[in-house]
């Protein structure tokens, strides 16, 4: 509990804002800085609209990806201000959606945060990640390129994963990572956020701090942001799932650290 106090104090400083959608305000927690600096939004979606914008997102698909398929059409804005990624049943496949920032949006540090709703059913898991191509390459560790999960949910219980990848996924490969349980993530949306900095990742949920990590190097290099449904016997029997199924994002947010003006707040 002292932890969790401290934790909660520490994010003494935060912005109420609207979601920009049809849920309720939200609270986006901010982690302090010193007092010459304050946080800057640098890149956000809000996900206002018909449909997906392009200049922002690379919709993932049609290919195979484990045991399913990703598939652009199961990626699509719902006209609330929400991007929804669909698990179905398409003839004798499983298709799920799959986005990403690569190629439109690549960035070093920062705060990155996603604000999303968890799917009901067994046999596939959503993830909110970080990606850099360089992870392939093996001699710096991470500092060349870390696959970052700030949140995966092969789970159905409050359960959930964070990990961290680097070093390719051959011989060389080198993993940490950690897995925690917060029920009250199975109803409603929640926060997902990463503080990445120079020499360390700080994970946070709904404004707590989880983990401290700077385990194989911190990655150095630009990343792009993934949100993904995939199927696999990770998270359960598909064949047991009341299919269609939905992983639905609220916002992606990303915040920069710069010099502090006193004329103006992060927003």
């Amino acid at each position: 509990m002292r932890s969790v106090a401290i934790t909660m104090l520490s994010f003494g400083v935060a912005l109420a804002l609207q979601a920009g959608s049809t849920n309720q305000s939200v609270v986006n927690w901010l982690p302090p800085l010193p007092k010459q600096q304050q946080w800057k939004l640098v890149w956000q979606d809000e996900f206002d609209g018909a449909q997906i914008d392009t200049n922002k997102w690379d919709v993932m698909g049609d290919w195979k990806r484990r045991d399913g398929w990703w598939v652009k059409e199961e990626s699509y804005l719902d006209g609330h201000g929400n991007l929804v990624l669909r698990t179905r049943k398409d003839g004798e496949r499983f298709a799920s959606g799959a986005v990403r920032t690569k190629g439109r949006f690549e960035h070093t540090f920062g705060y990155w945060v996603a604000r999303c709703q968890l799917p009901k059913e067994q046999g596939h898991w959503s993830a909110f990640w970080l990606m850099s191509d360089s992870v392939h390459q093996v001699g710096d560790e991470g500092r060349d390129g870390t696959e970052i999960d700030v949140a995966e949910f092969p789970w159905r219980d409050g359960k959930f994963a964070i990990n961290l990848h680097w070093d390719g996924y051959g011989r060389g490969h080198k993993h940490a990572g950690k897995e925690f349980s917060r029920p009250a993530i199975t109803k409603g949306f929640h926060d997902f956020a990463l503080q990445w900095s120079t020499n360390e990742y700080v994970f946070y949920l709904d404004g707590e701090e989880l983990w401290r990590s700077s385990t194989g190097g911190i990655s150095q290099k630009p990343e792009y942001a993934k949100l993904t449904n995939e199927v696999g016997d990770w998270a359960g029997d598909i064949k047991k799932a009341a299919l269609p199924d939905y992983f639905i994002i609220d916002y992606v947010r990303v915040y920069d650290a710069v010099p502090a003006d006193n004329h103006t707040t992060a927003k």
